[in-house]
């Protein structure tokens, strides 16, 4: 039986294209599917959310998932990704540095915000790294004439930020944290100020005026608040 995104909670954003808000932290999953492919973004914040995020996204695409696109290195995008056992994950290059060497850093953060520890415990001793490391940019086909552009578009937010561009009317793109709407963007020890905006710069360049944006948490934005929010951090943080 068919189901739609609505029935199971998620937001169709465009043909083929759509997204799921998280409780917690107000993450947002992307899933993109093509003819014969699907391409989830990010993973959620733990083994049974990544688990459940895999089954709902298997049953929209009447297909398993075939590839996971990591947008960046934190706790609420990336511990549910061994869920997805049988996808290719992508991530930008630098990420399996931070996942493998950083392991106790990224569970005393997820715990410090509010994640129970056991379940931060079973996400760290599962991490699953990208095998697949985008250095610049890697066009994903994934059938019926649709693919995706994975682009490596950091430093900012972290040291290791990738965007999903799915071409299309209206194109999408999907931000990771670079961007947000529900609330200030949240710049850690890890991020790169200075290159910040600049990154956001690449963002509304590979969509244009017309695309739909999806921030790392919150509502779907357009080009405007990407740019109000580019200027914003270009002020906070005294870059150009």
């Amino acid at each position: 039986m068919t189901v739609t995104w609505e029935e199971l909670g998620w937001e169709r954003i465009a043909a083929g294209v759509g997204r799921c808000r998280l409780p917690g932290w107000d993450c947002t999953v992307g899933l993109v599917i093509g003819g014969d492919a699907a391409l989830v973004v990010d993973a959620g914040s733990g083994l049974t959310e990544g688990a459940r995020l895999c089954t709902e996204a298997r049953a929209l695409a009447g297909r398993a998932v075939t590839h996971l696109a990591l947008t960046h290195p934190h706790f609420d995008h990336v511990f549910g990704a061994a869920a997805f056992a049988d996808a290719e994950v992508f991530g930008a290059t630098g990420v399996e540095r931070v996942l493998a060497e950083e392991r106790e850093a990224l569970r005393r953060d997820a715990v410090e915000n509010g994640l129970h520890a056991r379940v931060a415990d079973e996400a760290v001793a599962a991490l699953t790294y990208p095998r697949h490391l985008v250095s610049d940019e890697l066009a994903l086909p994934l059938g019926d004439d649709r693919q995706a552009l994975l682009v490596n578009v950091g430093p900012g937010h972290t040291a290791h930020d990738l965007a999903v561009l799915v071409p299309g009317s209206p194109a999408v793109v999907f931000c990771g944290d670079l961007v947000e709407e529900s609330g200030e963007p949240q710049a850690g020890p890890d991020a790169t100020p200075a290159h910040w905006p600049a990154a956001i710069d690449r963002l509304l360049s590979l969509g244009g005026e017309d695309a739909l944006y999806v921030p790392g948490h919150g509502a779907v934005v357009d080009a405007g608040f990407v740019r109000a929010q580019r200027d914003a951090l270009a002020t906070r943080f005294g870059v150009s």
